[in-house]
């Protein structure tokens, strides 16, 4: 894969990741939507987009990902809304980075990668980069949120490394979605039968939930499995700290939230931490 092409991927795949931070913070933190009902527009919303848009090509929605894909992707989707509401934004992104690459770096490992010490030295950067930047918002979790928000990283970094496998990424992540959204929609009518008078749904609510799930998580997803084959599992697991660089950008041009040193240095050492990792070494 050309390395342009591979880069601009990514961080198109990226830049979804943190608008879906931006939209979840919005819509979860602000009350405008319960958990569950975010989880199932989202899912729902990803597979009606994808499936337009794979039907528009001439193929069957359903030609393309597995079950065992839809289950990994709802797997993600629903423990990561209903966690979002019980943990500080900087121990949610600690656990679900921690999750994340512990899961795809072990499975490098497993099959015989052996990344080269820049690579760890880029990593160690990068995690001491993400806990000065997360610091101020760290706090003792609640054991059931942690639990879940971990089961979100962990099912995340599965799919991904599932994705790795992927010739048609639109294909195969529009059929994840179709897979995933009849789970979505189940999680939601136990929610309601459960806990009813937990259930809200506004109209901006669920605006968010759409856009998250029709474009920050459908296409961008797509972006992420096209770029998969050109990374090995540790490059994608260790450039996921950078939604979080954007995510804060987003917070400080859109949402008005300072500015600080804190931010921009912590950011910088992400992101050349980060750097080590994914560019070509040169003797």
């Amino acid at each position: 894969m050309a390395r342009t092409r591979l880069a601009l991927l990514t961080l198109a795949a990226l830049t979804a990741f943190a608008a879906n931070s931006v939209l979840a913070r919005l819509a979860l933190r602000g009350g405008a939507i319960d958990a569950a009902s975010y989880s199932a527009i989202r899912l729902v919303a990803g597979a009606i987009t994808l499936g337009l848009i794979v039907a528009a090509h001439g193929r069957r929605p359903a030609a393309g990902g597995s079950w065992g894909s839809g289950a990994l992707l709802a797997a993600y989707a629903i423990p990561f809304s209903f966690a979002y509401l019980a943990l500080t934004t900087g121990t949610g992104a600690l656990i679900l980075f921690g999750s994340v690459q512990l899961t795809m770096i072990g499975a490098g490992l497993a099959v015989g990668e052996r990344p080269p010490a820049t690579t760890w030295l880029g990593a160690a950067l990068a995690a001491a980069g993400l806990v000065a930047l997360v610091l101020p918002g760290l706090a003792a979790p609640p054991l059931g949120a942690a639990a879940l928000m971990a089961v979100a990283g962990v099912a995340w970094g599965a799919y991904s490394l599932v994705g790795r496998g992927a010739t048609e990424p639109l294909l195969a992540t529009g059929g994840n979605f179709l897979r995933a959204a009849p789970l979505g929609l189940a999680a939601l009518a136990a929610a309601v039968l459960l806990a009813p008078a937990a259930h809200r749904v506004t109209a901006p609510g669920a605006a968010l939930a759409t856009a998250s799930g029709a474009l920050a998580s459908g296409l961008g997803y797509v972006a992420w499995y096209a770029a998969l084959p050109g990374l090995t599992r540790t490059q994608a697991a260790l450039t996921q700290p950078a939604v979080l660089v954007l995510a804060a950008a987003a917070g400080v041009i859109l949402l008005g939230e300072p500015l600080t040193l804190r931010l921009v240095l912590s950011g910088a050492a992400i992101l050349a931490g980060i750097a080590l990792v994914v560019l070509p070494r040169r003797a």
